[in-house]
């Protein structure tokens, strides 16, 4: 996927392996609840440097997961040809959120500083703990060292700014925190 792509699309979900004869698949969302993939009419998928719109047609709730079947693929041998495929949505399709929350996407490639000025280099992702999420934070050349730091997200107490539009999170956190 090219970087330009990238920007102007967020992955929601993988196709998984067939399930049954007639051609549905398992699928793992990545939406919060899960099942809010479907609620997207203009998912593509890439093949081959191409994008392809896939559309659900049919779904299930399993104790495993989803379960769905694509329009167009009635057979375990066509609906193959999806298996591992990323799903995607153009991030101008994403609902709007309240003001003060942010995609995770928003979030990738902003520099973090702390208060007293260190910057402790760029959000490389997030990660899901239950308690609360953690930007997972790789240090730049322009780091004032070499430690990937681990940053609860937590709004007021530990983040204290987002700006977007700057590219940077101001952070109540030590250069020393876990060493």
């Amino acid at each position: 996927m090219s970087a330009d792509i990238e920007r102007k699309q967020v992955v929601l979900g993988q196709i998984g392996k067939v399930h049954g004869i007639n051609g549905w698949l398992k699928l793992n969302s990545f939406t919060t609840p899960p099942e809010n993939i479907l609620s997207y009419s203009q998912l593509s998928a890439e093949f081959e440097e191409d994008w392809q719109v896939l559309e659900i047609d049919q779904h299930r709730q399993q104790a495993n997961g989803l379960i769905v079947h694509f329009a167009g693929y009635d057979d375990p041998e066509t609906a193959k040809k999806l298996t591992g495929r990323k799903l995607v949505v153009a991030t101008k399709d994403l609902p709007s959120l309240e003001t003060g929350s942010f995609y995770w996407h928003e979030l990738e490639g902003l520099e973090v500083i702390n208060e007293e000025g260190l910057i402790f280099g760029k959000i490389d992702r997030l990660l899901e703990t239950g308690a609360n999420d953690v930007l997972v934070v790789q240090p730049t050349s322009t780091s004032f060292d070499e430690r990937e730091r681990l940053i609860p997200y937590i709004k007021e107490s530990v983040i204290k700014e987002i700006d977007t539009k700057a590219g940077k999170v101001l952070v109540s956190w030590e250069a020393d925190y876990l060493e």
